[in-house]
């Protein structure tokens, strides 16, 4: 895998939209975002289109194809932020090719921006599952400081969670929103699920529906194949009261359990709270019985 090179103060990033359209709503959040990176040293530069609409979408499909295109290209560039998740990322992907540059740039974003990390992945590229412009303000100073550590240059600190048990395993991280990966199964974006540690999380889906998404998973044998898992925030995945329902605890534990694999969860990445960076493609320990995730660099 490929790490692109550390960041340094001063360096120019662009700011993408690849998916959904910025809401009115957000646009405090999103301008707080933009003053975290400047205030961190960063010349953050807006993309001329991140504030399009078509529908749903933060503009056509071809708009947004270019701005990503001209972030990967332009050499000034060192690194593509995401402006937010939503949905879209992935229409950008048809007939689409990562074109050969000198040197990998960072990029960072989350939840629909799956697409784009794992499609990176598949070209032995490292990128960041992180907190997007949206999102980024809302974090705290120690995620904060563990991000832009991180692209400095500095190694990783571990994560702590919840061991199922399942001893070690060592493997590449692949860090995903749950629902946007499973639309990516047996597509060109899918990768190689073989000697891969997951990392996933989600947001606003019915147990019944992480049930099913789960089980998709374990009819394809995905998760006989990867050495481990390890699992984030499920936010507003419970049923309301009244309905029958597992908890999304419940439906994990009873989905993903039975695998003899080291599994944790209760890490702090995902949706609607700590948003702790975690490297795509980056080589990991997972201690399943200890509950810790163990970061190793990777040679530059």
């Amino acid at each position: 895998m490929l790490l692109p090179l550390p960041l340094q103060k001063g360096d120019s990033l662009l700011a993408i939209a690849p998916s959904g359209t910025l809401r009115d709503k957000e646009r405090e959040k999103f301008e707080e975002g933009v003053e975290v990176w400047r205030k961190n040293g960063y010349n953050l530069i807006l993309e001329e289109n991140y504030q399009d609409r078509e529908g749903y979408l933060a503009g056509k499909d071809e708009i947004r194809r270019q701005a990503l295109k001209k972030a990967w290209q332009n050499p000034e560039y060192k690194g593509i932020i995401c402006v937010r998740g939503g949905y879209g990322g992935a229409r950008l992907l048809e007939n689409w090719q990562w074109e050969t540059i000198p040197q990998p740039k960072w990029l960072i974003g989350f939840s629909d921006v799956t697409s784009l990390l794992w499609s990176l992945y598949n070209q032995g590229i490292i990128s960041v599952h992180g907190a997007v412009l949206t999102t980024i303000s809302q974090e705290p100073e120690r995620s904060l400081k563990r991000l832009f550590d991180y692209l400095e240059g500095k190694p990783l600190s571990p994560l702590e969670g919840h061991g199922w048990g399942g001893g070690k395993a060592r493997g590449r991280l692949l860090p995903a929103n749950l629902t946007v990966a499973t639309h990516l199964l047996a597509t060109p974006i899918c990768p190689n699920f073989d000697d891969v540690i997951l990392a996933l999380e989600d947001v606003q889906e019915a147990p019944y529906r992480l049930d099913r998404i789960l089980t998709q998973w374990r009819l394809m044998g995905i998760f006989q194949r990867v050495k481990g898992i390890i699992l984030g925030r499920f936010s507003g995945c419970n049923a309301p009261d009244g309905i029958p329902s597992l908890t999304s605890f419940e439906v994990l534990k009873d989905r993903l359990s039975d695998f003899n694999i080291p599994i944790i969860s209760e890490l702090p990445f995902g949706h609607d709270g700590i948003n702790a960076c975690l490297p795509v493609g980056g080589l990991v320990e997972i201690d399943g019985d200890e509950g810790v995730v163990n970061f190793i660099s990777d040679d530059k």
